[in-house]
């Protein structure tokens, strides 16, 4: 025979067996694990504010997943060091792969932020340099120079831009040197800083094949893609947003028939990404102030609203 079952809104079950009423109390799943990930995520300070500096950024889904995996690394090692356990090392030299505009710098100061607040390093500052700070003028002044790059990042991060262009001038090049004492480095003093090398993917993996020992000290490679033409557009009014602008209707559709034009006509590596979202908006910020001057009008609407007319790209 079927026993009469009734739900109470209090979350208990009522339960009527041979004329008896039993209750029992039920827990409510869901609940119970939304507030056990809420109590562990409070515990995280630090992931939790890189988190939100990155839930601003547009995409880069694949970064934002391995920055946690990061975090997750190094706590639960410490973790396994308060219960006796041993605690593995890990090296956290990295390769970004992408073109220009894509945040790979953006992505490096947080990674160093990060780990300053983690104590896996303890400034956490970023050091950029390209060939001309790494290469020197003659024998000696090359392997001098990357010496001192690397002593500055120490307990921090050194980020190499465009990193292949070390490599362009071949066996006799002195780009080959910087690449040794890099290298030498990376092994010497491997968790006293972090080296990020970065550039376009294709010249990236040309790069690594020169040294055959170059692509196994790099265990975090990570592609960051260019932005699509709804992104960038997203990019674009978040920008305006922070500069206190806004697009007039006729000024959104006329970028965005730009954009669109643009990743179907231009060489992505001509192309800039985010970079060019920024300078197509300085551009128009300081055509509209032009505007505004020559016709004496000063309206506070006026004042944040960019026109069609002031997006001039002829020149970016």
């Amino acid at each position: 025979m079927e026993q009469p079952v009734t739900l109470n809104k209090n979350g208990q079950i009522n339960i009527v067996l041979n004329n008896e009423n039993k209750t029992f109390k039920i827990t409510k799943v869901s609940k119970s694990l939304e507030k056990q990930q809420e109590m562990i995520h409070s515990k995280h300070e630090p992931l939790k504010r890189i988190e939100a500096e990155m839930s601003v950024l547009v995409g880069m889904e694949e970064m934002k997943k391995i920055i946690k995996e990061i975090y997750a690394w190094i706590y639960i090692n410490k973790v396994r060091e308060e219960h006796g356990l041993q605690a593995g090392s890990q090296v956290l030299h990295m390769l970004f792969k992408g073109n220009p505009g894509t945040g790979k710098t953006t992505v490096a100061r947080l990674i160093g932020k990060l780990l300053k607040e983690m104590n896996a390093l303890s400034k956490g500052h970023l050091i950029e340099a390209e060939r001309a700070d790494l290469v020197g003028e003659y024998i000696g002044h090359t392997a001098q120079k990357t010496r001192d790059l690397i002593k500055k990042a120490m307990g921090g991060i050194l980020f190499v831009d465009e990193a292949y262009s070390l490599a362009r001038g071949g066996e006799k090049d002195f780009g080959k040197e910087a690449i040794d004492t890099l290298v030498k480095n990376m092994e010497d003093k491997q968790n006293a800083f972090i080296l990020i090398l970065a550039g376009y993917a294709k010249e990236m993996d040309q790069f690594l094949n020169l040294n055959p020992g170059l692509r196994s000290r790099f265990p975090l490679v990570i592609e960051f893609p260019d932005y699509t033409v709804d992104q960038l557009m997203e990019i674009a009014k978040k920008m305006m947003t922070e500069r206190q602008y806004v697009f007039s209707k006729e000024a959104e559709w006329k970028l965005r028939e730009q954009l669109q034009n643009i990743k179907y006509n231009r060489s992505s590596h001509v192309f800039s990404n985010g970079r060019y979202i920024r300078n197509v908006i300085e551009k128009a910020v300081r055509t509209q102030a032009m505007r505004l001057l020559m016709n004496d009008s000063y309206e506070k609407t006026e004042l944040e609203t960019i026109l069609s007319e002031d997006l001039v790209f002829s020149d970016l």
